[in-house]
């Protein structure tokens, strides 16, 4: 247990990295998003085709509208939470992105006719009334902090979706062949994103490409695969709790490295955020499988 709590620890921390990562990238959000996909799926790419090729080419002849959709969401996730990085603070961006699970409980209560307990639609009310006091923070902001937090809500959503698509997938698929398609349809995404709307992909400061590089390598590949294998082997309400420890560690980067500290609306409106997913996922119970999908935690994780 202590070794798989361990791998638990791993994933939180690795991810909390994400959000410093990317304001430390002086570059669009599409060129960091587009980095952040591309060596993941590169990396990946390779262990599939040893590994999983069967599973690989059975995924793409049977099920690729799926994929398509689901690599789709996955690269408007990204594109939305890594400009809204660049609009809001990281604490509201990361406390509002975390809000995915609720997204995924209500879909899944709505579309699936799937039981929630009581608690889980208190937590739900909890949260929406904190990410009410973070709009409000993003307006005593100013600025584009509001349209900010939009985003990052936007990108929760999108990420309730490819988790949705995922779960379903994932009854046919493993990890590794999942995983590898998805990164590789949602970097492509983006990569005609970033061509079509002619942003260069180069000129950029060695701290920039070191970040990026970072972001693939850290929080993509250690931090969400360390937490599919912890839910492998701990229960999933463990390690979606768990997970809620990324805004706090981001926010506290965030504050280490550059000097932003969240104000206190923020830190109140964040609370209840996440003292409401703990409830509709502690006590609530969570739908079967919204942990359960690489890339998410965060994340859920981000």
């Amino acid at each position: 247990m202590p070794r798989r709590s361990g791998f638990l620890v791993l994933g939180v921390v690795a991810i909390s990295c994400a959000a410093v990562l990317i304001r430390l990238a002086d570059a669009p959000p599409l060129v960091v998003a587009g980095f952040r996909l591309g060596i993941a799926s590169a990396v990946l790419l390779p262990c599939a085709l040893i590994r999983a090729r069967r599973e690989l080419r059975a995924l793409l002849h049977e099920r690729w509208p799926s994929l398509f959709a689901a690599g789709l969401l996955l690269a408007l996730h990204f594109a939305l939470w890594i400009a809204s990085l660049s609009q809001t603070s990281v604490a509201s961006s990361v406390v509002l992105v975390t809000t995915t699970p609720l997204f995924v409980a209500l879909a899944s209560w709505g579309l699936f006719r799937e039981h929630l307990r009581r608690a889980t639609f208190v937590g739900i009310a909890i949260s929406l009334g904190g990410a009410l006091l973070i709009g409000c923070a993003g307006m005593v902001r100013g600025g584009a902090a509001l349209s900010g937090n939009l985003m990052a809500l936007g990108a929760a959503l999108a990420m309730a979706g490819y988790l949705l698509i995922g779960r379903r997938m994932r009854l046919r698929a493993g990890l590794l062949a999942y995983a590898t398609v998805v990164f590789t349809v949602a970097a492509g995404a983006i990569l005609v994103a970033v061509a079509v709307s002619d942003t260069p992909f180069s000129g950029y400061s060695t701290r920039t490409y070191a970040a990026m590089v970072a972001l693939a390598l850290v929080p993509q590949l250690v931090g969400h695969m360390s937490l599919n294998w912890a839910l492998r082997f701990l229960p999933a309400t463990m390690v979606t709790v768990a997970v809620l420890g990324e805004p706090v560690g981001a926010s506290f980067l965030a504050w280490l490295t550059l000097g932003e500290a969240p104000t206190l609306l923020e830190l109140t409106g964040g609370a209840l955020i996440l003292a409401g997913i703990a409830l509709a996922f502690a006590w609530g119970g969570a739908p079967n499988g919204t942990q359960s999908c690489p890339g998410s935690s965060d994340r859920t994780a981000t």
